[in-house]
């Protein structure tokens, strides 16, 4: 019904963006890949901290819509917590937001605050320019900088550029 009318009017179908095929190709083969991992994490979180095993934290999206993001609920101090945080695991479930088009494989950080205007002018990723930079070393402002860096030339070739840099930024965080 929805296509005659759409024939009927003229109209096409919005046609989805390169970025948005490979996030939604990646974000399914990440998924297929991680699901054993995710799995394990989440039994074993279920196990020794009992409860929900997933938070959904609000935050602001494309053009300020907000939306919640999925993470592995971790309690820091607990040892399976640590671990699922420190394995770079907390955020694989965010995939989902990937999927249903809340968020990007690479972005800038999604956050709670929409007072940063230029941010919200892209999907918010899973990793980004100053994850891969100097994850959380830098001082805000600097954040801010590459952020709006990326906003203002990403393309698909820094999109992979990134994200073949975010497991070394991962490893090496865990290592600090």
């Amino acid at each position: 019904m929805a296509t005659s009318l759409i024939a009927r009017s003229g109209a096409r179908p919005a046609r989805p963006s390169a970025k948005r095929v490979f996030d939604l190709l990646g974000a399914a083969a990440l998924l297929a890949l991680c699901a054993v991992p995710l799995a394990l994490a989440a039994g074993l979180l279920c196990a020794t901290q009992g409860g929900r095993v997933f938070v959904r934290e609000p935050v602001a999206g494309l053009s300020g819509r907000p939306f919640r993001t999925w993470r592995f609920r971790t309690a820091p101090a607990g040892r399976t917590g640590a671990a699922v945080e420190r394995c770079a695991l907390d955020a694989l479930p965010q995939l989902l937001n990937v999927l249903r088009g809340e968020m990007s494989l690479v972005g800038p950080r999604p956050e709670s605050r929409t007072d940063r205007a230029d941010r919200l002018l892209v999907r918010p990723g899973m990793t980004g320019l100053w994850q891969v930079s100097a994850r959380s070393d830098l001082p805000w402002e600097e954040m801010a900088l590459l952020d709006r860096h990326y906003v203002e030339n990403h393309w698909l070739g820094m999109d992979l550029a990134i994200l073949a840099q975010t497991p070394r930024a991962a490893l090496r965080q865990r290592l600090a």
